[in-house]
């Protein structure tokens, strides 16, 4: 790749917060250009069409269709775009039918953006991502630095999707909880962080290297 040449991304995501994390990596850096945003997956086949991105960071919940529905769509109407499956959970149940219709590879959304930013440079120059920057969280060191934390799974499970951008409201409707104990999940959580608020107790994940 040369000093001129740029690298075109579609973000394909219906959280706000993401879009913004992705629009500082792009300010970040001079080689990636941003094709456009989409919230939904049918939008996200149309912009496609119309500005043949090189790369596309596609999350797997979207309000309108599938994900193996957008990454079908989109290869039909940009069949040179490489899409990238762009989730909070490297084991959601849709990424397998997803990388079958023709997705190149995953990346957690708590990745560095520097992690990020060499995960799309591999991906448009065609390069295997089967060492992606994905969380191994059956690994040794992540079981071991989460019994340190005192967590249970289920309570690192809650304030993972918090980092992600999630309400309560969101987060018991995922894990079939009620508000109520999502709430106090993450009250145990923050106490056993010794976290005052959820910036805190995510400060805390970070410093442990679980988020």
């Amino acid at each position: 790749m040369t000093a001129v040449e740029t690298i075109s991304v579609l973000v394909v995501d219906d959280h706000p917060i993401v879009l913004e994390g992705v629009r500082q990596l792009v300010d970040a850096t001079t080689w990636i250009s941003l094709a456009g945003y989409a919230r939904t997956g049918r939008e996200a086949i149309a912009i496609a069409g119309e500005t043949r991105p090189d790369v596309v960071l596609l999350d797997l919940r979207l309000p309108d269709m599938l994900g193996p529905e957008v990454v079908r769509g989109i290869r039909r109407s940009a069949p040179a775009a490489r899409v990238v499956l762009f989730t909070a959970y490297a084991d959601h149940a849709a990424v397998e039918p997803a990388l079958a219709a023709g997705a190149v590879g995953v990346v957690v959304k708590d990745a560095a953006l520097s992690d990020l930013v060499d995960v799309i440079r591999r991906v448009a120059a065609g390069e295997p991502l089967e060492d992606a920057h994905i969380r191994d969280e059956s690994s040794e060191r992540f079981v071991s630095e989460l019994r340190r934390s005192g967590l249970t799974r289920r309570e690192y499970d809650i304030l993972r999707r918090i980092s992600m951008g999630e309400t309560n409201p969101e987060i018991a409707e995922a894990l079939g909880l009620t508000r109520n104990t999502v709430k106090t999940y993450v009250q145990t959580a923050l106490y056993k962080l010794g976290a005052r608020n959820r910036i805190e107790a995510l400060n805390r994940l970070g410093e442990l290297g679980l988020l």
